[in-house]
Formats: C-alpha cells, sequence, structure tokens
C-alpha cells in the first residue's frame, strides 16, 4: 500500500496531531488532513461518523487505507516501520529506549495532564476558574520540563534530543513547548530544551507542521 492512501484526521491545535504532522514531513510522506474541530459543534470529535472511526473519541487518527491506526506515538512508530528513510527512532535497542522515555516523558506524563478534555472537565463539572486551570497547566509542564532538561544532560543528546538527527523524541518535544509558551511559562530555566526546539523549528519538517500553518487554522480560514 503507498503512502498516497494516508490520511490523518486531525486538529490544528492539538499536540497529539502536531507530533504526527512532524513526523510525516520528516519521513517525506504525503498525507491527506481531515480536520476533526474539537470544539465547534460541541466537538465533532463525539459525532457518530469520527466515533466508528476512532471510539476513544480523540485525535489524530490514521488511515492507511482501510486500516485505522490510533495513539500518536502508535502512529509514529507503524509510519517508521513502514517506511524506513529518514528514521525516527535509532538502531540500538539502549538508544530506542532512551528516545521512547522521552517521547513518553511528554505524551504519557505531561501531555494528558493538560490537554483539552481535562481542562474542560475543570470547567465544566467543577467549575474551576481560568487562572487556577492555567495555574495546574503550568505546574505540570514545568515538573516534565525539569525532568526533560536534566534527562537532556546526557552525552548522547546532540543537535536534537538524541544525536544530530531529529526522531521521535523531537516530534513529542516540539509541541509540548508550543503548548508551554501558550499558558505563559518562562523557558529560561530550560536552556537545553530551547535549543533543541530553536534546532528543530528551523527544518521544514517541523516549520511546516506549525499549528498556525494548517487549514482549519482560523488564520488560514
Amino acid at each position: 500500500m503507498t503512502q498516497d492512501s494516508l490520511r490523518l484526521y486531525s486538529y490544528w491545535r492539538s499536540s497529539a496531531a502536531y507530533r504526527v504532522r512532524i513526523g510525516l514531513n520528516l519521513k517525506g510522506l504525503r498525507c491527506e488532513t481531515v480536520p476533526v474541530h474539537l470544539v465547534r459543534d460541541g466537538g465533532q470529535q463525539h459525532s457518530a461518523g469520527y466515533k466508528a472511526i476512532n471510539p476513544q473519541e480523540l485525535v489524530p487518527t490514521l488511515l492507511h487505507g482501510a486500516r485505522a491506526i490510533r495513539q500518536s506515538l502508535a502512529i509514529l512508530e507503524y509510519l517508521d516501520e513502514t517506511w524506513q528513510d529518514a528514521p525516527l527512532l535509532p538502531s540500538l535497542a539502549r538508544d530506542r529506549a532512551r528516545v521512547r522515555a522521552l517521547a513518553q516523558l511528554v505524551a504519557c506524563d505531561i501531555h494528558p495532564l493538560n490537554n483539552l478534555r481535562v481542562l474542560q472537565y475543570f470547567e465544566q463539572t467543577w467549575n474551576v476558574p481560568q487562572s487556577e486551570r492555567d495555574g495546574w497547566v503550568r505546574h505540570w509542564i514545568a515538573q516534565g520540563f525539569a525532568a526533560f532538561e536534566q534527562q537532556l544532560d546526557d552525552p548522547a543528546t546532540g543537535d536534537y534530543c538524541h544525536g544530530d538527527e531529529p526522531g521521535l523524541a523531537d516530534c513529542c518535544l516540539v509541541p509540548q513547548v508550543y503548548n508551554a509558551r501558550r499558558f505563559g511559562m518562562d523557558m529560561a530555566a530550560y536552556p537545553r530544551i530551547a535549543r533543541i526546539e530553536a534546532a528543530c523549528m528551523a527544518l521544514p519538517a517541523f516549520a511546516d507542521a506549525r499549528p498556525e500553518t494548517q487549514p482549519d487554522a482560523p488564520s488560514a480560514a
């Protein structure tokens, strides 16, 4: 099956979709984007049509032909195993473990605590004020970034999170830095993260995946 049959269900500001867009770009894969607006109409991810594709009612979902792949890290590893040019993971098992650990620190430990459905629950069910919701987000990003920054103090770190080629960990880190800035985080405490993010954003694969450049972004409308 060819890359021409790739379709990504995405939302312009979704961190998880953002990381998949970066991975697709790094691997040079063409992909049709299908916007799923997470707020409009009560959240289009909750529609019966989309729920049939992704029972979790989350983005992203990648369709490769008729096959649906869900969860951003699973999607990225699927792309890496299916198209082996521009690998997102290193060749040695110990290096793959390090990269996966960095990626999961973001995708499993930081991001789930500050994604849209958590903040909506705070607002709609518990009536948590905006300032307290924003403080919650910054707290968990700061805790995660402190650990990430420390783990970058490693000889295996190069221009990017691991070595001198961008990969899976960078795909996860850059969208989380975008979120951190959205919520007013001061990145001065994380110089290694900031340096790597700057190196990534100098590459078209990362720049072209930015939320503001997506077809469903408000400025693109």
